[in-house]
């Protein structure tokens, strides 16, 4: 499989990928690279509808001649639990941040979601935090009080009396409730507006269905989370540490 950075050529190939409609993983096949390798560069560069292999190009360009030439702020000789690769969990972590960021999430924010998914504890401490990110604790702070805000971390303290960062299994379930009745007051709304512009009438009509559109995806997201619930409380089963 070939190493370093992605060529020219193999952005204009996944630019004609995706105006095939191909898949990630097809395209990662293809050019015999990894998928998250892919995902990040798509994400990263517009997202599957506005990539362009020239912008993308000059972008990453760009980003490496700003880059600090000092050594990798996380090795990737660090010694990581149950034999994983480092290289691999690294790059996983880009990955997700890149995604996340694309959903609308600011860096930093999501940089430290994808430090708190990939630890096997589900929480961190500030300073844990600080130290894997190599950041100041100020723009932990920041970011850790955005998420918490936002309901995509929970603060609780340990037994040492630290306050610690934790994702838990329901934090995404009950991302979903909110944002599915974030679109309630859509809906109110929308029907006011039928209302005012009289039964009828095709301004009227148009809000009154959007407003049964909505409200019909609304209840079925809630629907659909609460049957699956169960699912983030799903225990797999884990391998044996083979650092130890």
């Amino acid at each position: 499989m070939p190493g370093g950075r992605l060529t020219q050529q193999e952005r204009q190939q996944i630019a004609v990928g995706l105006a095939d409609n191909l898949a990630y993983a097809e395209i990662a096949r293809r050019l015999d690279r990894p998928t998250s390798t892919i995902t990040r560069e798509v994400m990263r560069n517009g997202g599957p509808t506005a990539y362009r292999a020239d912008l993308a190009h000059r972008a990453t360009e760009r980003r490496t001649h700003r880059r600090r030439p000092a050594s990798s702020r996380r090795p990737e000789t660090a010694v990581q639990p149950y034999g994983r690769d480092a290289k691999a969990v690294r790059e996983y972590e880009e990955t997700f941040v890149t995604v996340m960021m694309a959903s609308g999430l600011p860096k930093m924010m999501s940089r430290v979601l994808a430090c708190i998914y990939t630890t096997d504890a589900g929480s961190l401490t500030a300073s844990e935090l600080v130290q894997r990110l190599q950041v100041s604790p100020a723009s932990i702070s920041k970011a850790t009080a955005s998420l918490e805000s936002q309901a995509l971390v929970r603060r609780e303290r340990d037994e040492h009396r630290r306050e610690r960062y934790v994702v838990d299994d329901d934090l995404w379930y009950q991302a979903m409730i909110r944002s599915a009745r974030s679109n309630d007051q859509f809906v109110e709304i929308a029907r006011q507006g039928a209302g005012v512009l009289g039964p009828g009438t095709p301004a009227a009509a148009r809000l009154e269905n959007i407003a049964r559109f909505v409200a019909f995806v609304s209840e079925s997201i809630v629907r659909a989370a609460d049957q699956a619930r169960e699912i983030l409380h799903t225990r797999v089963g884990t391998t044996s540490d083979s650092t130890t």
